[in-house]
């Protein structure tokens, strides 16, 4: 028979105490232009054809790239925060034939690959449960300025960056994920390089060092231009020396989300693909682990 009895109870999880879509016509080379294609993308991670398309091998035309760091031991999260637990409550053969494992896990919102809900920074804003699944699903840009971040871990990314894109890929496109490559994902796990500092505790805070987003290109972004949500190979929208955490806030106070710590920016070009982020659906969450695909056309 299987062992049912309840699992002696994991740790309790500590507190984190720190603080409409347009089409794109004109861009053949964007894969996500309409709701239609969003259905498309849908499809596609569910392995079946979109209303109206062939009964086909829907990944055939499409490379799938993770952009999510594995949930382990080495995970990364804010030097406060608990980090990633994962309990075994049953592995092995049971007398009834066959073979099951199943484990508890405990984890903080924010670490890991993970998605900053709107209500994170802002009152009143979207939970995670409330956060449009259009505003996950969509074209993916790529603003590479791992040069800039190489010369200053500390380096902000600019609305000048950001229209220096522009003029050379063309207008961000309406509903689009903006993804920030500061070259710092090369760093992960390794919690010095990648944060600044290996410490853990309030007192790490104040050592933190490594790329975000100015303020000033949050409000751009949020006022200028149409996007579903922004994220970046960091563990933080605002850089690691940030006090206020003003990206965090004039972006959730529009309801943009953010994605955090994502992996594997450097395996993406500039534009012409999709993005799937999607996280754990938890009532009232200001935030949680999210798996995040990048889909190119081959």
């Amino acid at each position: 028979m299987l062992d049912v009895r309840p699992p002696s109870p994991l740790p309790e999880c500590g507190p984190r105490p720190r603080p409409p879509i347009a089409n794109l016509e004109a861009d053949p080379e964007t894969v996500m232009t309409s709701p239609r294609p969003l259905l498309l993308a849908l499809a596609l991670v569910a392995g079946c054809a979109a209303p109206g398309e062939p009964d086909t091998d829907p990944l055939a035309d499409h490379v799938v790239v993770d952009l999510t760091h594995a949930y382990d031991a080495d995970t990364i999260y804010w030097p406060t925060a608990e980090g990633f637990r994962l309990q075994i409550d049953a592995r092995g053969w049971t007398e009834g034939g066959f073979y099951y494992e199943a484990n508890s896990f405990c984890t903080a919102e924010h670490g890991g690959t993970h998605i900053d809900a709107p209500v994170h920074f802002a009152e009143g804003r979207r939970a995670l449960d409330e956060v449009p699944l259009e505003q996950l699903v969509g074209p993916g840009v790529v603003v590479d300025v791992a040069e800039a971040c190489a010369r200053d871990r500390d380096h902000r990314v600019t609305t000048a960056e950001l229209q220096a894109w522009e003029r050379e890929h063309g207008p961000i496109p309406d509903g689009a994920i903006v993804l920030l490559r500061t070259g710092f994902g090369r760093f992960w796990p390794d919690r010095e390089r990648y944060l600044g500092t290996a410490e853990r505790g309030a007192g790490a805070v104040a050592k933190l060092h490594f790329p975000g987003l100015h303020p000033d290109a949050a409000r751009w972004l949020a006022t200028e231009r149409s996007i579903g949500a922004v994220g970046l190979d960091t563990a933080s929208i605002d850089h690691g020396p940030s006090t206020g955490f003003e990206a965090h806030c004039i972006l959730f106070e529009a309801n943009v989300p953010a994605l955090e710590n994502v992996a594997h920016l450097d395996r993406l070009p500039a534009r012409g693909f999709s993005v799937l982020a999607l996280p754990m659906k938890i009532r009232g969450g200001s935030g949680g682990p999210v798996r995040i695909a990048a889909l190119l056309p081959r």
